[in-house]
């Protein structure tokens, strides 16, 4: 576990200091993302592998000055940029290891994920940590701001159907942590799966 977590903060640390400039136009689809949980004033939610913290704005705006954010991320670089944007304003920041969060069960009202399943070393046992901090009910969105064909071709390979991002795969995966896929979306301009925890 601790050769994983050292390769995602090696990817991460290295990329802290530009990430948000390599992608200057991504704001606006985390905001419709975070849109569509439809989030409640006074909510309590985790961006989980928050980064540098794109997220927490528009999801403090979702829930209100009454409701609680938390952005998790385990490389101390990313949440250094997340300070030095603000966004630690919106949010409080735990370094940390979504594997095993600090949180009590049944916690959360909804978990916001962008780009994190694909740096997930043990995604089921991951998704099923997500879905005990939410209570039954709550809600799991799984984003990027780019679709799977068109992250694919960023980094020059073709789409494969066994992308753990393809509904095939992600759907049972989902089932068998906890939750149950509400919505899945994958175009050109954004991926986005909702689910609901179940139990």
């Amino acid at each position: 576990m601790a050769d994983d977590r050292t390769h995602v903060q090696d990817f991460f640390t290295v990329r802290a200091s530009d990430w948000d400039s390599r992608f200057p136009d991504d704001g606006p689809a985390y905001t419709a993302a975070v849109d569509a949980l439809g989030l409640s004033r006074g909510d309590v939610v985790l961006d989980a592998g928050c980064g540098t913290g794109r997220a927490l704005p528009a999801l403090r705006e979702a829930v209100g000055p009454e409701g609680t954010v938390l952005g998790a991320d385990l490389t101390p670089a990313m949440l250094g940029a997340a300070v030095r944007a603000g966004r630690d304003r919106s949010g409080a920041l735990l370094l940390t290891d979504v594997a095993r969060l600090p949180l009590r069960s049944g916690a959360l009202d909804a978990v916001f994920a962008a780009g994190l399943i694909s740096h997930l070393a043990h995604p089921g046992p991951n998704l099923r940590e997500l879905a005990r901090v939410v209570r039954p009910g709550g809600q799991l969105a799984l984003f990027h701001p780019v679709g799977r064909a068109a992250l694919a071709a960023r980094h020059g390979r073709a789409i494969t159907d066994d992308d753990l991002r393809a509904e095939p795969m992600l759907r049972p995966l989902l089932a068998g942590s906890g939750w149950r896929m509400d919505t899945y979306v994958d175009e050109d301009d954004r991926f986005l799966v909702r689910a609901v925890r179940v139990g």
